[in-house]
């Protein structure tokens, strides 16, 4: 089969379409003919070095989401059939015609949407529901800042926090305001010229905000701490701004009574994994058949110019999913 291989770790250019063998099926899986994959920060990283050459469970090709029809079933699998339309979390080998998936962590494409949407929804949509709903346990009618509000995660977070009835601040560049708001965001902060903490305070009336999602890390942890309302969580998805010179208002955690929580996929167990997917599996996969949810699409680029997509992904120039079709 066709894949994206990488022979020494480095810029987006290592990566080149060659041959690798089939996947093996397995007693629990479903082999996959994979029509389009989402592309994720985390692929970066392995195309960098930073997890080695790992199989995670599933592959050592990189990917980790994909959307495609099943063309064969393992003797463990229950509830999927040669022919049907699934998506959803691997290990690795998305980034591959044929990839291998649990049948446990694989989910029906909705309705009629096409492969290039399902391919955009699970990871985004699965780490979404996990940090804002299992762990930052938002409610109708707190508040919540989810910062790069125009991104995967973060677009995915405003649309499932204002379906649950919160008010939602995000932020995100001037341009991609628009977006957000469509989304489902209440106020949209321009985070090149405006300072978060000055606009949570004029929105909340100085009380601060019950729930902040953070992919940043050290250059906002203190200001968000700064802008949590008594009880507070934070939850830290990413450290895209790395972690020196990190500072915590510890006051303010004490006497405010603040959480600070930590959540990523991706070297979870595969139990852990599971469980995730199907917490988002039963509270909202059936939102999308009613279009009330929907991915964000980026952009579309063929496999054989993954290397194009992870650099505009590098070069911070999406906004919403990048998706590879086959």
């Amino acid at each position: 089969m066709k894949a994206i291989n990488f022979d020494e770790f480095g810029p987006a250019s290592v990566l080149k379409l060659g041959e690798a063998a089939d996947p093996v099926l397995r007693p629990n899986d479903l082999l996959v003919r994979t029509r389009a994959a989402g592309v994720n920060r985390a692929d970066l990283t392995h195309r960098r070095g930073g997890y080695g050459r790992p199989d995670f469970g599933d592959s050592t090709i990189m990917g980790l989401e994909i959307a495609g029809d099943v063309i064969a079933v393992g003797e463990n699998v229950r509830g999927y059939t040669v022919g049907d339309r699934v998506m959803g979390i691997v290990g690795g080998g998305a980034y591959a015609e044929v990839a291998r998936i649990d049948y446990r962590m694989a989910m029906p494409i909705p309705g009629k949407m096409d492969y290039i949407h399902a391919a955009a929804i699970t990871e985004v949509f699965v780490t979404a529901n996990e940090a804002l709903i299992h762990l930052g346990q938002l409610q109708a009618g707190e508040t919540v800042l989810v910062h790069a509000g125009a991104g995967g995660v973060g677009g995915a977070a405003v649309q499932l926090a204002h379906a649950v009835g919160a008010t939602v601040l995000t932020t995100a560049k001037k341009e991609a305001h628009g977006l957000v708001h469509q989304l489902g965001a209440d106020y949209a902060i321009d985070y090149e010229n405006e300072d978060f903490t000055d606009v949570v305070s004029r929105v909340t009336e100085g009380k601060g905000v019950d729930l902040i999602l953070d992919f940043i890390g050290a250059p906002y942890l203190a200001r968000n701490v700064n802008s949590l309302n008594f009880g507070g969580r934070l939850v830290q998805i990413g450290i895209m701004g790395g972690i020196e010179n990190a500072q915590l208002p510890l006051d303010r955690v004490l006497y405010r009574h603040l959480r600070i929580m930590g959540t990523v996929m991706k070297s979870r167990s595969q139990e852990v994994k599971q469980a995730m997917s199907q917490r988002f599996r039963e509270r909202w996969l059936s939102r999308f058949n009613e279009e009330s949810l929907n991915p964000i699409i980026d952009s579309v680029f063929p496999l054989a110019e993954a290397s194009a997509a992870h650099q505009r992904m590098e070069d911070g120039l999406n906004v919403g999913k990048i998706v590879l079709t086959m």
